[in-house]
């Protein structure tokens, strides 16, 4: 059984699993909300937005992740999440919140600011001092699987057995921070759908999402409006909730722990009737 993980005031049990990880977009350039929420006003009111809807946590990015994007500069992903996550710590005290981010100063000015998570899509690997920053906070981290990095993962991906490769990847990076001091409970694993991945290869990690629990650590996934949905679809990134909420229904089905998502009400609200439904002979 998972260790149970305090945040905030906040246990998460991951027995009463799924957790609701809602996704603030501080940038000009995602893929599906890019530019929408890109001023403080406009985040902080995201971010309100979320809480009613029954976020359990706030994950803030600043810096665009989106196949063949171009980093920007430190100083400009500093400048976009910082007053963000200072402006949401002081007008909601007791929500959980994460930073997007493999930067290590970005991580450790952000936990100044009143961030309580890591989310590293390098799993550690772009920044050396990110597990300088871990340490000195104690601070939960999730690591997650990218084949190359956003400029160059999903330029023909290849897996011999995408499933095997992604669950040995995050094994040895789980370790690697364990070794480094770095406390079990506090390591989320995410095999990084979309991600220097084919449609294909999503497809077979979701089918798949129960193996991840191998590994014993509380699992993470971020479909939300992405590309491999819009095949199956055929609709632009922002008419994908629907599709969203499906992948949602088999995550739970499978008992992943957080989902990372734009809409929190229509995939809470669908878990919910399903929760019921399933109690129910």
């Amino acid at each position: 059984m998972l260790k149970a993980l305090k945040i905030r005031g906040r246990t998460f049990n991951w027995e009463e699993a799924p957790f609701f990880v809602g996704i603030i977009n501080v940038t000009p350039d995602s893929f599906s909300d890019g530019g929408d929420f890109f001023s403080l006003e406009s985040a902080l009111k995201r971010a309100y937005e979320l809480i009613e809807e029954g976020a359990d946590l706030l994950d803030i990015g600043g810096l665009s992740t989106r196949p063949y994007s171009e980093p920007v500069p430190e100083e400009e992903e500093v400048k976009r999440v910082i007053p963000v996550i200072k402006a949401i710590r002081e007008n909601f005290p007791d929500i959980p919140i994460s930073v997007d981010t493999y930067r290590a100063k970005v991580a450790e000015l952000a936990f100044n600011s009143g961030a309580d998570i890591i989310n590293d899509i390098s799993a550690g690997r772009f920044d050396s001092q990110m597990i300088e920053v871990l340490k000195d906070t104690q601070a939960p981290v999730v690591i997650m699987h990218m084949q190359g990095n956003p400029q160059t993962m999903q330029i023909n991906p290849v897996y011999q057995d995408v499933v095997r490769e992604i669950k040995e990847f995050l094994k040895e990076r789980a370790y690697f921070f364990i070794e480094k001091g770095i406390s079990p409970e506090k390591i989320i694993i995410d095999p990084g759908i979309g991600f220097g991945k084919t449609f294909e290869h999503n497809l077979e990690i979701l089918r798949n999402l129960e193996s991840f629990h191998e590994l014993n650590f509380p699992i993470l996934i971020g479909h939300s409006r992405k590309s491999f949905l819009g095949e199956i679809v055929k609709k632009p990134p922002k008419e994908r909730d629907g599709a969203t909420v499906g992948v949602s229904i088999w995550a739970f089905l499978k008992k992943v722990h957080l989902l990372r998502i734009h809409r929190v009400d229509l995939n809470r609200d669908a878990l919910q009737v399903l929760k019921v439904l399933l109690q129910r002979n």
